[in-house]
């Protein structure tokens, strides 16, 4: 199991277009991704998870990801985050 936090910098948050981009990346791997903020968890693979977390900028997510290629999704959905939000 791999796990990370990554903070919201996007001024908007977690809004339509990168949430709908994050779900496509994470689609790319057989490893089951989570994302937490608080009390909230979301599958990262489906739309409507990712959006009703309703982050925010300032707020942070904590990703956990586990399965067979767990290193290299982390790493891509790492990345993703960073570019993006």
């Amino acid at each position: 199991m791999k796990e990370f936090s990554y903070v919201i910098t996007d001024r908007e948050g977690i809004h339509a277009r990168p949430a709908g981009l994050l779900v496509k990346e994470a689609n790319r791997f057989a490893s089951s991704i989570t994302l937490a903020k608080g009390d909230k968890t979301g599958d990262a693979k489906r739309i409507f998870a990712v959006m009703g977390l309703a982050a925010k900028k300032g707020e942070t997510l904590t990703v956990t990801v586990e399965g067979s290629d767990e290193a290299e999704a982390a790493a891509a959905i790492e990345s993703f985050l960073k570019e993006n939000l």
